[in-house]
């Protein structure tokens, strides 16, 4: 793990259909914080899709993305989320070369989730950005966000416009 950073596990995407927002939850692995990113309907059925494993008739661009690495003998190696300015999430994709490439936090992690590599947050951000899960246990947070992924379909997302701070364009 790249030093300093904190590890986050990707619980999921959640419609938020009271301010009409898709939003996908990371928690950091010692379970006391969660970093909600309100991102676009695309990019949060492309997570969900690649969380549930299911596999495109014709490769979506973040399987795309994933196949061209690897066909030229690189891997992701883990996805950062580095940094949050004037509301926007930035991120990137560090390959096993030591070369970084820039990312939206959106894309990092549907990569992140179709590769199996670790997602990781600098601390400022999680400080700046994040909720204390408080009144359950982290895994019950973990089973009721497990539970609405079993049913979550990339339908749901929909013309869910992103509002509020977001992943960038």
């Amino acid at each position: 793990m790249a030093a300093g950073l904190v590890e986050l596990e990707v619980l999921g995407v959640r419609r938020q259909t009271s301010v009409d927002q898709v939003v996908v939850l990371l928690l950091d692995v010692s379970g006391r914080r969660l970093l909600p990113v309100v991102v676009g309907a695309t990019e949060g059925a492309a997570i969900a899709a690649g969380q549930a494993g299911v596999v495109p008739p014709r490769p979506m661009t973040h399987d795309l993305l994933v196949s061209v690495l690897s066909t030229c003998g690189v891997e992701v190696e883990r996805v950062e989320i580095v940094e949050l300015r004037e509301g926007v999430f930035h991120a990137a994709l560090v390959l096993d070369t030591g070369d970084r490439v820039d990312s939206r936090a959106s894309d990092a992690v549907a990569v992140a989730v179709r590769v199996g590599c670790p997602v990781l947050c600098a601390p400022d951000v999680l400080d700046e950005s994040s909720l204390e899960v408080e009144g359950t246990t982290p895994e019950d947070e973990l089973a009721e966000f497990r539970a609405f992924l079993e049913n979550v379909t990339p339908e749901d997302f929909e013309n869910a416009p992103p509002e509020g701070p977001t992943e960038g364009p």
